[in-house]
Protein backbone atom coordinates (compact mmCIF):
# COMPACT_ATOMS: atom_id res chain seq x y z
CA UNK A 1 0.00 0.00 0.00
CA UNK A 2 1.40 3.40 -1.01
CA UNK A 3 0.80 6.89 0.41
CA UNK A 4 1.42 10.29 -1.11
CA UNK A 5 2.46 13.03 1.34
CA UNK A 6 1.42 16.66 0.78
CA UNK A 7 4.40 19.00 1.21
CA UNK A 8 4.02 21.42 4.10
CA UNK A 9 5.02 24.27 1.80
CA UNK A 10 1.83 23.74 -0.21
CA UNK A 11 -0.30 23.97 2.92
CA UNK A 12 1.45 27.19 3.89
CA UNK A 13 0.94 28.54 0.39
CA UNK A 14 -2.77 27.85 0.68
CA UNK A 15 -2.93 30.52 3.38
CA UNK A 16 -2.07 33.20 0.79
CA UNK A 17 -4.97 35.46 -0.21
CA UNK A 18 -4.65 37.80 -3.17
CA UNK A 19 -6.76 40.87 -3.82
CA UNK A 20 -7.35 44.02 -1.76
CA UNK A 21 -8.63 43.75 1.79
CA UNK A 22 -11.83 45.69 2.38
CA UNK A 23 -11.14 49.01 4.12
CA UNK A 24 -14.69 50.24 4.57
CA UNK A 25 -16.84 52.67 2.56
CA UNK A 26 -15.76 56.18 1.52
CA UNK A 27 -16.37 58.94 4.07
CA UNK A 28 -19.05 61.49 3.23
CA UNK A 29 -19.47 64.72 5.19
CA UNK A 30 -22.50 66.98 5.67
CA UNK A 31 -22.89 70.61 4.66
CA UNK A 32 -21.50 71.62 8.05
CA UNK A 33 -18.30 69.68 7.49
CA UNK A 34 -18.86 66.40 9.31
CA UNK A 35 -21.59 63.81 9.02
CA UNK A 36 -22.43 64.04 12.71
CA UNK A 37 -23.05 67.77 13.05
CA UNK A 38 -26.80 67.74 12.44
CA UNK A 39 -29.28 68.38 9.66
CA UNK A 40 -29.48 71.75 7.94
CA UNK A 41 -33.29 71.97 7.63
CA UNK A 42 -34.09 70.90 11.18
CA UNK A 43 -35.78 73.92 12.69
CA UNK A 44 -37.99 73.90 15.76
CA UNK A 45 -39.76 70.71 14.70
CA UNK A 46 -36.64 68.61 15.21
CA UNK A 47 -35.35 66.79 18.28
CA UNK A 48 -31.71 65.69 18.04
CA UNK A 49 -32.24 62.58 20.12
CA UNK A 50 -32.04 59.18 18.44
CA UNK A 51 -35.38 57.95 17.04
CA UNK A 52 -36.85 54.54 17.78
CA UNK A 53 -36.34 52.05 14.97
CA UNK A 54 -39.70 50.31 14.98
CA UNK A 55 -43.42 51.13 15.14
CA UNK A 56 -43.14 54.88 14.52
CA UNK A 57 -46.78 54.82 13.36
CA UNK A 58 -47.86 54.36 16.97
CA UNK A 59 -47.11 58.08 17.44
CA UNK A 60 -50.45 58.77 15.74
CA UNK A 61 -52.40 56.84 18.40
CA UNK A 62 -54.68 55.42 15.70
CA UNK A 63 -55.67 51.78 16.40
CA UNK A 64 -56.86 51.21 12.82
CA UNK A 65 -53.53 52.36 11.40
CA UNK A 66 -51.71 50.13 13.90
CA UNK A 67 -53.85 47.17 12.80
CA UNK A 68 -53.19 47.79 9.11
CA UNK A 69 -49.44 48.06 9.70
CA UNK A 70 -49.34 44.74 11.52
CA UNK A 71 -51.43 43.11 8.80
CA UNK A 72 -49.02 44.40 6.15
CA UNK A 73 -45.91 43.18 7.98
CA UNK A 74 -47.47 39.74 8.36
CA UNK A 75 -48.98 39.38 4.90
CA UNK A 76 -47.16 41.52 2.35
CA UNK A 77 -45.94 39.54 -0.69
CA UNK A 78 -43.21 42.14 -1.23
CA UNK A 79 -41.76 41.30 2.16
CA UNK A 80 -42.03 37.60 1.36
CA UNK A 81 -40.01 38.21 -1.82
CA UNK A 82 -37.26 39.95 0.18
CA UNK A 83 -37.24 37.18 2.79
CA UNK A 84 -36.99 34.51 0.09
CA UNK A 85 -33.99 36.31 -1.39
CA UNK A 86 -32.43 36.39 2.06
CA UNK A 87 -32.81 32.62 2.33
CA UNK A 88 -31.21 32.25 -1.10
CA UNK A 89 -28.26 34.34 0.08
CA UNK A 90 -27.89 32.14 3.18
CA UNK A 91 -27.80 29.04 1.00
CA UNK A 92 -25.26 30.65 -1.34
CA UNK A 93 -22.97 31.46 1.58
CA UNK A 94 -23.19 27.90 2.87
CA UNK A 95 -22.37 26.62 -0.61
CA UNK A 96 -19.23 28.77 -0.78
CA UNK A 97 -18.20 27.77 2.74
CA UNK A 98 -18.17 24.07 1.87
CA UNK A 99 -16.71 24.52 -1.62
CA UNK A 100 -13.19 24.64 -0.18
CA UNK A 101 -13.54 21.31 1.63
CA UNK A 102 -12.88 17.84 0.18
CA UNK A 103 -15.70 15.91 -1.44
CA UNK A 104 -15.88 12.20 -0.60
CA UNK A 105 -17.95 9.59 -2.39
CA UNK A 106 -18.33 5.83 -2.34
CA UNK A 107 -18.36 3.63 -5.41
CA UNK A 108 -19.06 -0.01 -6.17
CA UNK A 109 -18.21 -1.18 -9.69
CA UNK A 110 -18.83 -4.45 -11.50
CA UNK A 111 -17.47 -4.98 -15.01
CA UNK A 112 -17.71 -7.92 -17.37
CA UNK A 113 -14.94 -8.04 -19.97
CA UNK A 114 -14.85 -10.34 -22.97
CA UNK A 115 -11.56 -9.92 -24.83
CA UNK A 116 -9.84 -12.41 -27.14
CA UNK A 117 -6.46 -13.59 -25.91
CA UNK A 118 -6.34 -11.35 -22.75
CA UNK A 119 -4.99 -12.73 -19.48
CA UNK A 120 -5.25 -10.83 -16.14
CA UNK A 121 -2.59 -11.79 -13.64
CA UNK A 122 -2.37 -15.37 -14.77
CA UNK A 123 -6.09 -15.91 -14.35
CA UNK A 124 -7.40 -17.15 -17.63
CA UNK A 125 -11.04 -16.70 -16.68
CA UNK A 126 -13.74 -18.52 -18.61
CA UNK A 127 -12.37 -19.60 -21.97
CA UNK A 128 -14.39 -20.15 -25.12
CA UNK A 129 -13.20 -21.19 -28.60
CA UNK A 130 -14.14 -19.48 -31.83
CA UNK A 131 -15.13 -22.30 -34.14
CA UNK A 132 -14.14 -20.61 -37.40
CA UNK A 133 -10.77 -19.09 -36.46
CA UNK A 134 -9.82 -21.45 -33.63
CA UNK A 135 -8.80 -18.50 -31.39
CA UNK A 136 -9.60 -18.38 -27.69
CA UNK A 137 -11.82 -15.71 -26.05
CA UNK A 138 -11.43 -14.96 -22.32
CA UNK A 139 -14.33 -13.65 -20.17
CA UNK A 140 -13.57 -11.77 -16.95
CA UNK A 141 -15.64 -10.38 -14.08
CA UNK A 142 -14.04 -7.43 -12.27
CA UNK A 143 -15.27 -6.16 -8.88
CA UNK A 144 -14.22 -2.92 -7.20
CA UNK A 145 -15.33 -1.30 -3.94
CA UNK A 146 -13.88 1.91 -2.51
CA UNK A 147 -13.93 5.59 -1.65
CA UNK A 148 -13.00 8.54 -3.84
CA UNK A 149 -12.09 12.02 -2.60
CA UNK A 150 -11.44 15.28 -4.43
CA UNK A 151 -9.85 18.35 -2.91
CA UNK A 152 -8.75 21.58 -4.53
CA UNK A 153 -6.31 23.62 -2.45
CA UNK A 154 -7.18 27.30 -2.13
CA UNK A 155 -3.60 28.34 -2.90
CA UNK A 156 -4.24 32.01 -3.58
CA UNK A 157 -7.43 32.63 -1.61
CA UNK A 158 -9.88 32.69 -4.49
CA UNK A 159 -12.35 30.51 -2.60
CA UNK A 160 -11.90 32.54 0.58
CA UNK A 161 -12.70 35.69 -1.41
CA UNK A 162 -15.80 33.97 -2.83
CA UNK A 163 -16.92 33.17 0.71
CA UNK A 164 -16.19 36.75 1.77
CA UNK A 165 -18.31 38.06 -1.12
CA UNK A 166 -21.16 35.66 -0.32
CA UNK A 167 -21.11 36.75 3.33
CA UNK A 168 -21.35 40.41 2.30
CA UNK A 169 -24.19 39.58 -0.08
CA UNK A 170 -26.01 37.86 2.77
CA UNK A 171 -25.70 41.03 4.85
CA UNK A 172 -26.98 43.04 1.87
CA UNK A 173 -29.98 40.73 1.51
CA UNK A 174 -30.65 41.12 5.23
CA UNK A 175 -30.62 44.91 4.83
CA UNK A 176 -32.90 44.57 1.79
CA UNK A 177 -35.55 42.93 3.97
CA UNK A 178 -35.35 45.84 6.41
CA UNK A 179 -35.51 48.32 3.53
CA UNK A 180 -38.59 46.57 2.13
CA UNK A 181 -40.26 46.86 5.53
CA UNK A 182 -39.40 50.58 5.73
CA UNK A 183 -41.00 51.13 2.32
CA UNK A 184 -43.99 48.96 3.17
CA UNK A 185 -44.87 50.58 6.49
CA UNK A 186 -44.56 54.08 5.03
CA UNK A 187 -46.69 53.11 2.01
CA UNK A 188 -49.42 51.77 4.31
CA UNK A 189 -49.47 54.99 6.34
CA UNK A 190 -49.44 57.18 3.21
CA UNK A 191 -52.35 55.25 1.69
CA UNK A 192 -54.25 55.35 4.98
CA UNK A 193 -53.92 59.12 5.41
CA UNK A 194 -54.82 59.70 1.77
CA UNK A 195 -57.91 57.55 2.24
CA UNK A 196 -58.95 59.44 5.39
CA UNK A 197 -58.37 62.71 3.55
CA UNK A 198 -60.61 61.69 0.65
CA UNK A 199 -63.29 60.30 2.95
CA UNK A 200 -63.46 63.47 5.04
CA UNK A 201 -63.33 65.80 2.06
CA UNK A 202 -66.05 63.73 0.37
CA UNK A 203 -68.34 64.30 3.35
CA UNK A 204 -67.65 68.02 3.22
CA UNK A 205 -68.17 68.02 -0.56
CA UNK A 206 -71.59 66.44 -0.08
CA UNK A 207 -72.44 69.13 2.49
CA UNK A 208 -71.35 71.79 0.00
CA UNK A 209 -73.47 70.21 -2.75
CA UNK A 210 -76.49 70.17 -0.43
CA UNK A 211 -75.89 73.83 0.40
CA UNK A 212 -75.65 74.64 -3.31
CA UNK A 213 -78.95 72.85 -3.91
CA UNK A 214 -80.61 74.92 -1.20
CA UNK A 215 -79.14 78.09 -2.70
CA UNK A 216 -80.47 77.14 -6.12
CA UNK A 217 -83.94 76.50 -4.70
CA UNK A 218 -84.00 79.89 -2.92
CA UNK A 219 -82.65 81.68 -5.99
CA UNK A 220 -85.29 80.00 -8.17
CA UNK A 221 -88.01 81.11 -5.73
CA UNK A 222 -86.75 84.70 -5.79
CA UNK A 223 -86.74 84.65 -9.58
CA UNK A 224 -90.29 83.30 -9.70
CA UNK A 225 -91.43 86.03 -7.30
CA UNK A 226 -89.74 88.72 -9.37
CA UNK A 227 -87.07 89.61 -6.81
CA UNK A 228 -84.21 87.85 -8.60
CA UNK A 229 -82.78 87.50 -12.09
CA UNK A 230 -82.33 84.60 -14.47
CA UNK A 231 -78.58 85.22 -14.28
CA UNK A 232 -78.68 84.51 -10.54
CA UNK A 233 -80.49 81.23 -11.22
CA UNK A 234 -77.97 80.18 -13.86
CA UNK A 235 -75.07 81.02 -11.57
CA UNK A 236 -76.61 79.02 -8.72
CA UNK A 237 -77.21 76.09 -11.06
CA UNK A 238 -73.61 76.25 -12.28
CA UNK A 239 -72.36 76.27 -8.69
CA UNK A 240 -74.48 73.19 -7.92
CA UNK A 241 -73.21 71.26 -10.94
CA UNK A 242 -69.64 72.16 -10.03
CA UNK A 243 -70.14 71.01 -6.44
CA UNK A 244 -71.68 67.72 -7.54
CA UNK A 245 -68.90 67.13 -10.08
CA UNK A 246 -66.36 67.42 -7.26
CA UNK A 247 -67.75 64.23 -5.69
CA UNK A 248 -66.65 61.76 -8.39
CA UNK A 249 -62.86 62.33 -8.23
CA UNK A 250 -62.93 61.99 -4.45
CA UNK A 251 -64.95 58.77 -4.67
CA UNK A 252 -62.56 57.34 -7.26
CA UNK A 253 -59.49 58.22 -5.21
CA UNK A 254 -61.00 56.87 -1.99
CA UNK A 255 -61.69 53.52 -3.67
CA UNK A 256 -58.16 53.46 -5.11
CA UNK A 257 -56.50 54.05 -1.74
CA UNK A 258 -58.72 51.44 -0.06
CA UNK A 259 -57.68 48.95 -2.74
CA UNK A 260 -54.03 49.90 -2.23
CA UNK A 261 -54.31 49.19 1.49
CA UNK A 262 -55.76 45.76 0.77
CA UNK A 263 -52.93 44.85 -1.61
CA UNK A 264 -50.28 46.21 0.76
CA UNK A 265 -51.62 43.89 3.46
CA UNK A 266 -51.50 40.93 1.07
CA UNK A 267 -55.22 40.74 0.35
CA UNK A 268 -57.53 41.25 -2.61
CA UNK A 269 -59.01 44.73 -3.26
CA UNK A 270 -61.97 45.43 -1.03
CA UNK A 271 -60.79 43.15 1.77
CA UNK A 272 -60.12 45.99 4.24
CA UNK A 273 -63.19 48.11 3.42
CA UNK A 274 -64.92 47.03 6.62
CA UNK A 275 -61.87 48.15 8.63
CA UNK A 276 -61.49 51.63 7.11
CA UNK A 277 -65.20 52.50 6.94
CA UNK A 278 -66.80 54.71 8.07
CA UNK A 279 -64.55 57.73 7.76
CA UNK A 280 -62.62 59.08 10.73
CA UNK A 281 -60.65 62.18 11.62
CA UNK A 282 -57.09 62.38 10.34
CA UNK A 283 -54.75 61.81 13.31
CA UNK A 284 -52.11 64.47 13.77
CA UNK A 285 -48.43 63.63 14.31
CA UNK A 286 -46.37 64.88 17.27
CA UNK A 287 -45.34 68.52 17.15
CA UNK A 288 -41.67 67.47 17.06
CA UNK A 289 -39.83 64.53 15.55
CA UNK A 290 -36.64 62.84 16.78
CA UNK A 291 -34.08 62.59 13.97
CA UNK A 292 -30.64 61.98 15.48
CA UNK A 293 -27.75 63.10 13.27
CA UNK A 294 -26.43 62.25 9.78
CA UNK A 295 -23.82 59.84 11.14
CA UNK A 296 -26.47 57.74 12.87
CA UNK A 297 -28.60 57.91 9.72
CA UNK A 298 -25.78 56.37 7.70
CA UNK A 299 -25.43 53.54 10.22
CA UNK A 300 -29.17 52.96 10.52
CA UNK A 301 -30.77 53.36 7.10
CA UNK A 302 -31.15 49.93 5.45
CA UNK A 303 -30.54 50.99 1.85
CA UNK A 304 -27.22 52.56 2.90
CA UNK A 305 -26.23 49.39 4.74
CA UNK A 306 -27.22 47.39 1.66
CA UNK A 307 -25.10 49.59 -0.63
CA UNK A 308 -22.12 49.31 1.76
CA UNK A 309 -22.36 45.51 1.85
CA UNK A 310 -22.60 45.41 -1.94
CA UNK A 311 -19.42 47.47 -2.02
CA UNK A 312 -17.72 44.95 0.28
CA UNK A 313 -18.87 42.08 -1.95
CA UNK A 314 -17.53 43.76 -5.10
CA UNK A 315 -14.19 44.35 -3.35
CA UNK A 316 -13.94 40.62 -2.60
CA UNK A 317 -14.71 39.80 -6.23
CA UNK A 318 -11.46 41.53 -7.22
CA UNK A 319 -9.59 38.89 -5.22
CA UNK A 320 -11.61 36.16 -6.93
CA UNK A 321 -10.60 37.50 -10.35
CA UNK A 322 -6.93 37.90 -9.36
CA UNK A 323 -6.73 34.39 -7.93
CA UNK A 324 -7.93 32.99 -11.26
CA UNK A 325 -4.68 34.23 -12.86
CA UNK A 326 -2.59 31.76 -10.83
CA UNK A 327 -2.20 27.97 -10.95
CA UNK A 328 -4.67 25.71 -9.17
CA UNK A 329 -3.74 22.45 -7.47
CA UNK A 330 -6.17 19.65 -6.76
CA UNK A 331 -5.87 16.08 -5.51
CA UNK A 332 -7.80 12.96 -6.36
CA UNK A 333 -7.59 10.24 -3.72
CA UNK A 334 -8.83 6.67 -4.14
CA UNK A 335 -9.08 3.96 -1.46
CA UNK A 336 -10.46 0.56 -2.30
CA UNK A 337 -10.22 -3.15 -2.92
CA UNK A 338 -10.90 -5.12 -6.07
CA UNK A 339 -10.50 -8.40 -7.88
CA UNK A 340 -11.99 -10.82 -10.33
CA UNK A 341 -14.35 -12.38 -7.79
CA UNK A 342 -16.58 -11.09 -5.01
CA UNK A 343 -14.45 -12.88 -2.41
CA UNK A 344 -11.51 -10.68 -3.40
CA UNK A 345 -13.32 -7.66 -1.87
CA UNK A 346 -12.65 -9.04 1.62
CA UNK A 347 -8.96 -9.58 0.96
CA UNK A 348 -7.12 -6.64 2.56
CA UNK A 349 -3.95 -7.66 0.77
CA UNK A 350 -5.54 -6.18 -2.35
CA UNK A 351 -6.24 -2.86 -0.61
CA UNK A 352 -5.03 0.10 -2.72
CA UNK A 353 -4.54 3.78 -1.94
CA UNK A 354 -3.79 6.31 -4.65
CA UNK A 355 -3.33 10.09 -4.52
CA UNK A 356 -3.15 11.89 -7.84
CA UNK A 357 -2.15 15.58 -7.89
CA UNK A 358 -3.39 17.80 -10.70
CA UNK A 359 -1.89 21.20 -11.51
CA UNK A 360 -3.68 23.50 -13.97
CA UNK A 361 -2.71 26.98 -15.10
CA UNK A 362 -4.12 29.00 -17.94
CA UNK A 363 -0.93 30.99 -18.39
CA UNK A 364 -1.74 31.76 -22.01
CA UNK A 365 -5.33 33.02 -22.18
CA UNK A 366 -4.70 36.05 -24.39
CA UNK A 367 -5.59 38.55 -21.65
CA UNK A 368 -8.86 37.03 -20.43
CA UNK A 369 -7.76 36.88 -16.79
CA UNK A 370 -6.48 40.45 -16.80
CA UNK A 371 -9.72 41.60 -18.42
CA UNK A 372 -11.68 39.87 -15.66
CA UNK A 373 -9.61 41.71 -13.04
CA UNK A 374 -10.20 45.05 -14.76
CA UNK A 375 -13.90 44.27 -14.94
CA UNK A 376 -14.01 43.42 -11.21
CA UNK A 377 -12.20 46.65 -10.33
CA UNK A 378 -14.58 48.68 -12.49
CA UNK A 379 -17.53 46.97 -10.80
CA UNK A 380 -16.02 47.94 -7.45
CA UNK A 381 -15.74 51.55 -8.61
CA UNK A 382 -19.40 51.39 -9.61
CA UNK A 383 -20.38 50.02 -6.20
CA UNK A 384 -18.38 52.78 -4.48
CA UNK A 385 -20.11 55.46 -6.57
CA UNK A 386 -23.47 53.82 -5.88
CA UNK A 387 -22.74 53.94 -2.14
CA UNK A 388 -21.92 57.66 -2.31
CA UNK A 389 -25.07 58.30 -4.34
CA UNK A 390 -27.20 56.34 -1.87
CA UNK A 391 -25.83 58.29 1.10
CA UNK A 392 -26.23 61.68 -0.58
CA UNK A 393 -29.78 60.90 -1.66
CA UNK A 394 -30.59 59.65 1.84
CA UNK A 395 -29.37 62.94 3.32
CA UNK A 396 -31.42 64.81 0.72
CA UNK A 397 -34.52 62.75 1.58
CA UNK A 398 -34.19 63.70 5.23
CA UNK A 399 -33.58 67.38 4.55
CA UNK A 400 -36.50 67.55 2.08
CA UNK A 401 -38.90 65.80 4.44
CA UNK A 402 -37.85 67.94 7.41
CA UNK A 403 -38.38 71.12 5.40
CA UNK A 404 -41.80 69.88 4.30
CA UNK A 405 -42.77 68.86 7.83
CA UNK A 406 -41.81 72.23 9.29
CA UNK A 407 -43.62 74.29 6.65
CA UNK A 408 -46.72 72.10 6.70
CA UNK A 409 -46.94 72.55 10.46
CA UNK A 410 -47.09 76.31 9.87
CA UNK A 411 -49.67 75.87 7.10
CA UNK A 412 -51.94 73.75 9.29
CA UNK A 413 -51.65 76.26 12.13
CA UNK A 414 -52.64 79.14 9.84
CA UNK A 415 -55.54 77.24 8.28
CA UNK A 416 -56.73 76.16 11.73
CA UNK A 417 -56.83 79.79 12.84
CA UNK A 418 -58.61 80.74 9.61
CA UNK A 419 -61.14 77.94 10.09
CA UNK A 420 -61.87 79.12 13.63
CA UNK A 421 -62.41 82.67 12.36
CA UNK A 422 -64.70 81.35 9.64
CA UNK A 423 -66.69 79.35 12.19
CA UNK A 424 -67.15 82.49 14.29
CA UNK A 425 -68.29 84.35 11.16
CA UNK A 426 -70.90 81.67 10.47
CA UNK A 427 -72.15 81.96 14.05
CA UNK A 428 -72.47 85.75 13.76
CA UNK A 429 -74.18 85.48 10.38
CA UNK A 430 -76.59 82.93 11.85
CA UNK A 431 -77.42 85.36 14.64
CA UNK A 432 -77.93 88.21 12.16
CA UNK A 433 -80.13 85.97 10.02
CA UNK A 434 -82.27 85.14 13.03
CA UNK A 435 -82.47 88.87 13.74
CA UNK A 436 -83.60 89.47 10.15
CA UNK A 437 -80.65 91.66 9.13
CA UNK A 438 -79.23 89.23 6.51
CA UNK A 439 -80.87 86.91 4.01
CA UNK A 440 -80.80 83.15 4.05
CA UNK A 441 -78.68 83.23 0.91
CA UNK A 442 -76.06 85.27 2.74
CA UNK A 443 -76.08 82.75 5.57
CA UNK A 444 -75.70 79.87 3.10
CA UNK A 445 -72.83 81.66 1.42
CA UNK A 446 -71.00 82.04 4.76
CA UNK A 447 -71.60 78.38 5.53
CA UNK A 448 -70.28 77.34 2.13
CA UNK A 449 -67.14 79.40 2.61
CA UNK A 450 -66.62 77.69 5.96
CA UNK A 451 -67.03 74.24 4.41
CA UNK A 452 -64.52 75.07 1.68
CA UNK A 453 -62.05 76.26 4.31
CA UNK A 454 -62.59 73.08 6.30
CA UNK A 455 -61.76 71.09 3.16
CA UNK A 456 -58.50 72.99 2.83
CA UNK A 457 -57.71 72.35 6.50
CA UNK A 458 -58.41 68.62 6.15
CA UNK A 459 -56.15 68.45 3.09
CA UNK A 460 -53.40 70.31 4.96
CA UNK A 461 -53.71 67.99 7.96
CA UNK A 462 -53.38 64.97 5.68
CA UNK A 463 -50.33 66.58 4.09
CA UNK A 464 -48.81 67.14 7.53
CA UNK A 465 -49.38 63.50 8.49
CA UNK A 466 -47.86 62.36 5.20
CA UNK A 467 -44.83 64.62 5.67
CA UNK A 468 -44.25 63.03 9.09
CA UNK A 469 -44.37 59.63 7.40
CA UNK A 470 -41.84 60.88 4.84
CA UNK A 471 -39.51 61.93 7.67
CA UNK A 472 -39.72 58.51 9.30
CA UNK A 473 -39.13 56.77 5.98
CA UNK A 474 -36.19 59.05 5.16
CA UNK A 475 -34.70 58.25 8.56
CA UNK A 476 -34.88 54.55 7.69
CA UNK A 477 -37.36 53.67 10.44
CA UNK A 478 -40.05 51.00 10.51
CA UNK A 479 -37.96 47.87 11.08
CA UNK A 480 -36.28 46.24 14.04
CA UNK A 481 -33.39 43.87 14.62
CA UNK A 482 -34.40 40.27 13.99
CA UNK A 483 -37.50 41.14 11.95
CA UNK A 484 -35.71 40.07 8.76
CA UNK A 485 -35.38 36.44 9.79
Amino acid sequence: MRYLAIPASLLLLSACTVGPNYGGPPQIGSASGKAGNGFVRGGEAVLKQEPSLAAWWENFNDPILNQLEQMAIAGSPDLDVARARLNQARASLRLEEVSGTPTVGAQAVYSHIRVPGLSLGGNEGDTASDGESGSKTNNYNIYNLGLQANWELDLFGGQRRKTEAASAKLDAADAAVADAQVSLTSAVAQAYFNLRDRQHRLELARDIANQRQTQLDLTQQRYEHGTGSKVDVDQAHTALEQAQSDLSPLQIEAASFANALAVLTGQVPGAVDSIVEPSAEIPLPPAQVAVGDPASLIRRRPDIRMAERQLAASNAQIGVAEAAQFPSLSFLGILGVGGTSISDLSNLDDFAAVALPRLTWNFLDFGRSKANVRQAKAANDEASANYRSTVLNALKDVEDSLASFGHRREMVARLARAEQSSARAVTLTQQRFEAGTVSRLQLLDAQNQHLILRQALVSAQAGLAESFVSVEKALGLGWEEGSQK
